[in-house]
């Protein structure tokens, strides 16, 4: 299937913010109005879905109003981008009823991360349309030690140079919604090269347990002449990333993949360097295979912005990840 790269954002764009998996009603005023001001500051007119503040037992709202949202969005010619509220854990409910020809028809950003990459990956596979893994609307309301964020999402989505992907200075690991100026900065050690080498390819992935969902259906792309990209959230510790990585590994398609880049995990999953380079030093379909962890992106901050559907190159040697086409 071609590939379609949507245009990039330029100052005075409308965005559109929608819920596909938590409601905007579980996110506080003060972020609300953080990111609304990050937003407007770069020149961004922002605009809602009709049905981003319903809410039910799950966090969440129905599938036809969650539907409703993201059709509208993708038919207005108006809305150049459209964001995702937060993540959550049921978008991938919504696929069996989306008009895939209109989201083709209609081509724009859509950006998300964790419960999101359900919906992303189904999108490319379904359609060509290349989507973005970065911060979502409620991201943009970290009220500090947001610039790196900003630096790769501007590049990404506001540029068309290569992107060099570097280490950040330092991360962290807090529930910054709940304390704004309560922030826990961890010096950045850089990347950890798990298993040498340089590949080249399209980059799929994100949220790993969220991307096995699409397993076995019409809506996961072929992971041929790929490079994964895979993070896990807060619910993950050693047992669990072992187990759904070798759920992927176990896939038809997997003698496609060239390469793999693992995001940072989050403190509570307790998952140590030691423990990550056991994990992928007992899988002999790895052993050929280039293996760099620790990269900002995943549920801990600051994370860059990359694209599902575009061209990744890595080189362990070099200790480069560069993102091609997006």
């Amino acid at each position: 299937m071609k590939k379609i790269y949507p245009k990039k954002l330029e100052a005075g764009d409308e965005i559109r913010v929608v819920a596909p998996s938590s409601s905007m009603a579980i996110i506080s005023k003060e972020t609300r109005e953080i990111a609304n001001s990050r937003l407007y500051g770069l020149g961004f007119k922002v605009t809602f879905g009709k049905h981003v503040e319903e809410i039910d037992d799950f966090r969440s709202s129905s599938i036809k109003s969650r539907v409703a949202d993201l059709h509208q969005a993708f038919k207005d010619p108006k809305v150049k981008a459209v964001f995702a509220v937060i993540g959550g854990f049921s978008c991938n409910q919504l696929l069996r009823y989306l008009d895939w020809n209109l989201i083709r028809k209609n081509p724009k950003i859509f950006i998300g991360y964790s419960d999101t990459t359900a919906l992303q990956n189904a999108i490319f596979a379904k359609t060509g349309l290349v989507t973005y893994s970065g911060p979502v609307w409620s991201t943009f309301g970290q009220k500090l030690h947001f610039d790196y964020t900003m630096d790769y999402f501007k590049k990404c989505l506001m540029a068309n140079d290569l992107i060099d992907i570097k280490p950040s200075e330092d991360w962290t690991d807090d529930a910054w919604y709940m304390d704004q100026d309560k922030r826990n900065l961890i010096k950045n050690d850089g990347w950890l090269v798990i298993n040498k080498g340089n590949a080249s390819g399209t980059l799929l992935g994100a949220n790993l347990c969220t991307f096995n969902l699409l397993q076995g259906t019409e809506y996961v792309p072929s992971l041929k002449d790929s490079i994964l990209f895979l993070e896990d959230d807060e619910t993950s510790n050693p047992v669990l990333f072992d187990r759904d990585l070798q759920s992927i590994i176990h896939q038809p398609s997997f003698k496609g993949v060239k390469g793999i880049v693992i995001g940072r995990f989050q403190n509570v999953s307790k998952m140590t360097n030691d423990k990550l380079i056991q994990i992928i030093k007992t899988k002999a379909e790895l052993k050929n295979m280039p293996v760099i962890a620790n990269v900002d992106f995943g549920h801990t901050s600051p994370i860059i912005t990359f694209p599902i559907g575009g061209e990744v190159s890595m080189d362990t040697k070099k200790k480069s990840i560069v993102i091609t086409k997006h």
